[in-house]
């Protein structure tokens, strides 16, 4: 296990200096948001997919996995300029999530096993799986059920397990029983939803009303959706298997994180073998807010798996 220590911060910007701007440069430098196009994949359903050509056609690919809560293009946008001057990449909406495939039940397998298809769908025989938050979740889950359909992992602000402490193991169990008693209405309100999700990104869009576009892609995730996606990712626990992975690694740790505790970032590190740590002195909400710190570390730590390829 390497430990990088990167300090990537800079001073956070005035009151003064933000106003008149819709969004913050620590955000992102981005001037347009990539297109994407809705794909079929076979024997699951429909996702929406944004597939970026590397530099080369031989360049690396990393596909991206988003975290709860948001979509791919919301959470990954910042990275994305930075990311294609090296690789190949590729993301995609996640069930549930956005335009992503919808379905009866929401079931962290299913998630992992989508993230194949996509491979298959574009035809990526080995990727770099980069997971954040609830995707790295789902990044561990294929490095163990299909490790020989991808080429390393990245971890990003996630975790391997949530329920240790008897606080936690209360709130879960709770929240389990309830979104369990609602699951029926949860799915139903979540269908209604479908009907008025925003427009697909264009080509384009000027970087003074990405404030617009984030806006609508937040709201493209159903809360009733969201409810019983808690609830079961709130029993994931790698601890078992964690240890067994023998795909190339890389854990991105966020230090002023509140919501993934800093401690188990870090034993999920220690318990993957030759897992390299890099930290970034950043909060959860790091890939979309805290770009400027965030992005340049989820670089290295990307670029530190694909050379051990």
């Amino acid at each position: 296990m390497t430990n990088h220590s990167v300090d990537h911060s800079t001073d956070k910007p005035t009151a003064s200096s933000r106003r008149g701007r819709r969004l913050s440069p620590r955000i992102s430098r981005l001037t347009e948001v990539p297109q994407g196009r809705m794909v079929e994949l076979p024997g699951r359903g429909s996702t929406y997919l944004v597939d970026l050509p590397g530099p080369t056609p031989e360049s690396p690919t990393v596909l991206l996995l988003h975290g709860m809560a948001t979509t791919a293009m919301l959470n990954w946008f910042p990275s994305l300029a930075e990311l294609n001057e090296h690789f190949r990449v590729v993301l995609y909406d996640q069930r549930w999530h956005g335009h992503g495939i919808r379905s009866e039940r929401f079931d962290l397998d299913d998630l992992a096993d989508d993230a194949v298809a996509v491979a298959d769908t574009v035809g990526i025989e080995r990727p770099i799986v980069a997971g954040y938050s609830l995707g790295g979740l789902i990044a561990q889950l294929v490095a163990h059920r299909h490790p020989d359909r991808i080429g390393g992992i990245v971890l990003a602000a996630t975790t391997y397990r949530f329920q240790e402490k008897w606080r936690e193991r209360a709130f879960h169990r709770s929240w389990g029983a309830i979104a369990a008693s609602m699951s029926e209405w949860s799915f139903q309100r979540a269908e209604l939803r479908r009907d008025r999700l925003p427009v697909l990104p264009e080509s384009s869009w000027p970087v003074g009303r990405l404030d617009v576009w984030a806006t609508a892609e937040f709201r493209a995730t159903s809360g009733w959706a969201l409810a019983q996606a808690l609830a079961v990712v709130g029993r994931f626990d790698a601890s078992d298997w964690l240890p067994s992975l023998k795909v190339p690694a890389a854990v991105v740790i966020t230090t002023r994180d509140r919501a993934m505790p800093v401690y188990r970032q870090l034993e999920m590190a220690k318990a993957i073998p030759g897992a390299e740590i890099f930290l970034a002195r950043a909060g959860h909400a790091a890939c979309a807010l805290e770009a400027d710190v965030f992005v340049p570390v989820f670089l290295e730590a990307c670029q530190a798996v694909a050379n051990r390829l």
